[in-house]
């Protein structure tokens, strides 16, 4: 959404390496970062990702248990300080319902063909996918182009590892224990590097003996 967007506010946030569900706590509730609780990130962490699937202000006010004005609030106060966002948002569903289509950043197509219907609940869905869509795919785009590289690393070197399974944004690999360094550092190195967006990638790696 960040890079997407292109809001200011919220790419400054990531690459100032904030916890970003605190530092939207800290906007929409309008007090010190150090001050947020743990309910109000839990709040945020519901507004960001809310949001970022098209959620109302009812649904909003169903998932935090407070009233619509409340939720709408709320919503109204993270435009406020994330004015990029509002404006990504209206302009996807303005092209989307114009074309037809949403794409990722790397130009990926989602066909919608329910953009411009009658009825006004199948729309809406369309609106909301067009939404969410264009980052959902750019960050299965992500994924896909970082086990690219890292398949050809592990096909050009001699280390004894495989890459087995991917979940969401995960890899997982089967390492021999002598070369589990090498690997976390290398594996890494090319997931951070895999595309170049306005936010920075931030790798983190774990290793057990299963």
């Amino acid at each position: 959404m960040a890079h997407l967007s292109e809001d200011e506010n919220l790419i400054k946030a990531f690459n100032d390496g904030l916890d970003i569900h605190s530092a939207t706590a800290s906007e929409v509730f309008s007090i010190d970062l150090e001050n947020v609780s743990a309910e109000q990130r839990r709040s945020a962490k519901a507004i960001n990702f809310g949001l970022i699937y098209g959620m109302s202000a009812f649904g909003l006010s169903k998932q935090l248990g407070i009233n619509r004005n409340q939720a709408a609030e709320y919503i109204d106060t993270y435009f406020k300080r994330y004015p990029g966002v509002k404006i990504y948002m209206d302009k996807t569903r303005q092209l989307a319902a114009r074309q037809g289509y949403v794409e990722t950043h790397f130009g990926r197509r989602l066909y919608l063909p329910e953009i411009n219907s009658s009825n006004g609940m199948r729309r809406q869905a369309a609106e909301r996918t067009a939404i969410n869509a264009p980052m959902q795919g750019t960050a299965a785009d992500v994924i896909k182009i970082a086990m690219c590289n890292v398949q050809k690393w592990l096909d050009d070197s001699d280390i004894d590892a495989q890459m087995i399974m991917q979940v969401h944004d995960e890899l997982v690999f089967e390492v021999e224990t002598s070369s589990v360094d090498e690997a976390s550092s290398r594996v890494k190195e090319l997931m951070e590097a895999a595309v170049e967006l306005d936010v920075l990638l931030e790798v983190e790696v774990g290793v057990g003996d299963n």
